[in-house]
């Protein structure tokens, strides 16, 4: 398990073609010193194809699409046995598109090609991935809750297993594969809302939300996670308290600030929930109620929609969704939250998607960061 006393730091190897791409960040992330090679697992993307051309970024190539995804579970495996003394990981899949199971079975698979535990990441599930396959996104937690009691069966049980439940019922189950001795998979759970946070405390070894926090906000949320842990019986202090941070790194704040008002971060903020457009006095141009990156189905949009509602996005919104400016001053924001208690950060940096020296100054800016983080002692 990742060490709770110090923090460590993942990267996002990438789960989209070319496969070339994905070794070429894997290797990276090994020489660098970091922790977790992370996946995730996706049908499609939260960018529309509707705007995927050069002007909202460098990446889409003509005829390219944004939602072409390996399928994780055979990534994960490829990569197990080329991660090194990395932990590899999925962040995140969901129990409805594959049965728990399964999820565990494919966990304890990858135990045995790697050298350290992997991580599986799960949640709730996400629309794009789920409604338009004909699958039923109508009470994703409650499925959830019942996925994760199974899972935990499935890594601890030997022998038939019995489940009765709503969503799932199994009589006479068998899922007699057992990892490696100090091999467990780790589940890591992502929480945002109070019912998924006390689920991370009962079920999970790790924590692993993906909006943005104050640090007075991550250690509200972080005690929810823990008071869950310590009323099932577990130790809450056992529980990795992770985040998956948009970042945008600028080499003065005057140049980060331009960079939020780029295509990509205005998608970016359009993917925030209605109550975040709310505190700037703003409608979210998607619909009252919209959940965020939860709801969208990216190919329901077309040009015009999204122009007009990329617009519409105020740039101190923007700015509030991720971290930016210069990289000392994005590092200050990650002491806070570490001084709230984070102990694993993955730095996304969406800034790499705007230009190509873009994405090397925020490449190199994350390598130079996780450094800093570790010679620092944090």
């Amino acid at each position: 398990m990742v060490a709770a006393d110090r923090i460590s730091i993942g990267m996002t190897v990438g789960t989209q073609p070319p496969l070339g791409r994905i070794g070429l960040a894997t290797r990276l992330a090994r020489v660098a010193g970091f922790d977790v090679a992370w996946t995730i697992d996706h049908f499609q993307g939260f960018f529309p194809q509707a705007i995927w051309d050069e002007e909202f970024s460098f990446l889409a190539g003509p005829g390219s699409s944004p939602h072409a995804y390996f399928d994780y579970q055979a990534l994960m495996g490829h990569l197990a046995t080329r991660v090194g003394k990395m932990q590899v990981a999925v962040g995140v899949t969901e129990p409805i598109r594959r049965h728990p199971v399964l999820l565990a079975q494919t966990a304890m698979t990858i135990a045995h090609l790697s050298k350290r535990a992997p991580i599986l990441g799960i949640g709730a599930g996400e629309a794009e991935n789920i409604t338009p396959y004909g699958l039923d996104f109508s009470r994703p937690v409650s499925q959830l809750a019942e996925a994760l009691e199974i899972i935990r069966l499935c890594f601890a049980s030997q022998g038939p297993f019995d489940y009765a439940g709503e969503f799932y019922r199994l009589s006479g189950a068998l899922m007699d594969l057992r990892p490696p001795a100090g091999r467990t998979p780790e589940l890591w759970i992502a929480a945002h809302g109070p019912r998924m946070l006390r689920l991370a405390g009962r079920f999970g070894d790790g924590w692993y939300p993906t909006l943005p926090y104050t640090p007075n906000e991550y250690a509200a949320a972080l005690a929810t996670v823990r008071e869950a842990a310590a009323g099932a019986g577990r130790d809450p202090m056992a529980i990795v308290p992770g985040w998956q941070a948009v970042a945008v790194f600028g080499k003065t704040e005057d140049a980060a600030r331009r960079l939020l008002e780029s295509p990509p971060m205005r998608l970016s903020a359009l993917l925030a929930p209605d109550y975040v457009w709310r505190r700037h006095g703003a409608a979210h141009p998607l619909g009252d109620g919209f959940r965020g990156f939860i709801d969208i189905i990216p190919q329901q949009l077309d040009r015009p929609a999204l122009e007009a509602a990329m617009a519409a996005v105020p740039v101190d919104l923007v700015a509030e969704t991720a971290l930016w400016g210069t990289p000392d001053a994005i590092y200050s924001e990650v002491r806070g939250l570490v001084d709230a208690g984070l102990r694993h950060l993955v730095i996304q940096p969406i800034s790499a998607m705007v230009s190509k020296r873009d994405a090397l100054f925020s490449m190199r800016s994350v390598i130079r960061m996780q450094r800093r983080l570790k010679r620092d002692g944090v």
